[in-house]
């Protein structure tokens, strides 16, 4: 991305591997949401960059001192593996607390132009060069290429996220948004047991939702307003209100009404809307009333990439996964993929970059 709204393809030589680093040819790559807010001048860090975060790839070079990945497995030449998307440089002052998704040095190369070494920091190319101290995990040979390239970023967000809730069995979820991210919310949150209700305004995606075992579906073309929607949610939860609440839209708007839907004491999480200087009407007598609990979240911490990749060996036959990935492009073709993913056309696109 030259500047936002223009995407080019230029040619690069590879770089040379230095110690503890890893050179991956990258399999294929996923548009996520990020995406779509970078394209479009949304993002405060990345102007002039490669696109693409969401990605699995093989091992082509490993630097001097790299035998294994973040988890103890040893690691070779060919294996498949995935990455963060961020830098965890582990000096920090975010660091130092333990808080490693909130690492200061997190976009320190991701936001590099691609004129400057060693090029290759997204994942829509053909070749990712992961640097010292980015964590990288080895994918089990059990699970595909097609559901591994979702881990990062899509279900280790969400992850994270049910997790920082403590949503528990039996406790009911209402998830804003049933793209990618939503819908692997639907599953983690189903494996912890909890009853989920789903909105969105898309039929098909809501449809996938059930079959990634959403107890409720709400669309926003038959329930237009705030009011109706917080009406529905309440007489799913006998008038009282979902236990948590995730947006995952990234719509500013989804946040004044995520308060509205949770349960006095509720927890909610809000991920999707990452776009400084976006507002929204809130209304702090009714949060306070309410002692809604607010969890903001950007990123994930590291591991939850290798907790994803277990969650995906357990569950991967269990819920139609590879579904989520519902449109391939060639990499000439990214300006379609990004243009079709914004429009909502397709649940998450797939990038072939070989």
């Amino acid at each position: 991305m030259t500047e936002p709204g223009n995407v080019e393809l230029h040619d690069y030589d590879l770089p040379e591997v230095i110690p503890g680093s890893v050179l991956v040819k990258v399999n294929q790559s996923n548009v996520c949401g990020s995406e779509l807010h970078i394209f479009n001048d949304q993002h405060p860090y990345i102007k002039n960059a490669v696109l693409g975060h969401e990605m699995i790839g093989q091992i082509l070079e490993l630097g001097e001192g790299v035998t294994i990945d973040y988890a103890g497995n040893t690691v070779k030449k060919g294996d498949s593996i995935v990455a963060p998307y961020y830098l965890t440089c582990q000096k920090c002052r975010a660091c130092r607390n333990g808080q490693f998704h909130l690492c200061e040095n997190a976009y320190t190369y991701w936001s590099k132009p691609p004129t400057e070494w060693p090029y290759f920091n997204g994942a829509f190319s053909t070749h990712y060069y992961i640097h010292p101290n980015q964590y990288f995990y080895k994918v089990p040979d059990n699970i595909s290429s097609k559901v591994a390239a979702s881990a990062n970023c899509a279900l280790s967000q969400v992850y994270f996220g049910i997790d920082e809730s403590q949503l528990s069995s039996e406790e009911t979820i209402v998830i804003q948004g049933a793209g990618g991210l939503g819908i692997n919310a639907t599953a983690v949150a189903k494996e912890r047991g909890a009853n989920v209700i789903i909105i969105d305004a898309v039929a098909s995606r809501l449809e996938l939702a059930k079959e990634f075992g959403a107890d409720e579906t709400i669309n926003l073309n038959n329930h237009k307003t705030v009011d109706e929607r917080e009406k529905k949610v309440k007489e799913l939860t006998d008038n009282w209100g979902a236990d948590v609440g995730i947006e995952l839209t990234g719509v500013p708007d989804s946040f004044s009404e995520g308060i509205k839907l949770v349960r006095p004491g509720g927890r909610y999480v809000a991920i999707g809307t990452q776009s400084p200087g976006t507002t929204t009407a809130v209304d702090p007598g009714l949060l306070v009333r309410k002692s809604v609990r607010i969890i903001p979240l950007i990123r994930y911490n590291p591991w939850y990439l290798y907790k994803s990749l277990k969650f995906l060996e357990q569950n991967q036959h269990k819920y139609p996964f590879e579904s989520l990935l519902d449109a391939s492009f060639d990499l000439s073709e990214i300006q379609t993929a990004l243009d079709k993913s914004a429009r909502r056309e397709v649940t998450r696109a797939t990038i072939n970059c070989s």
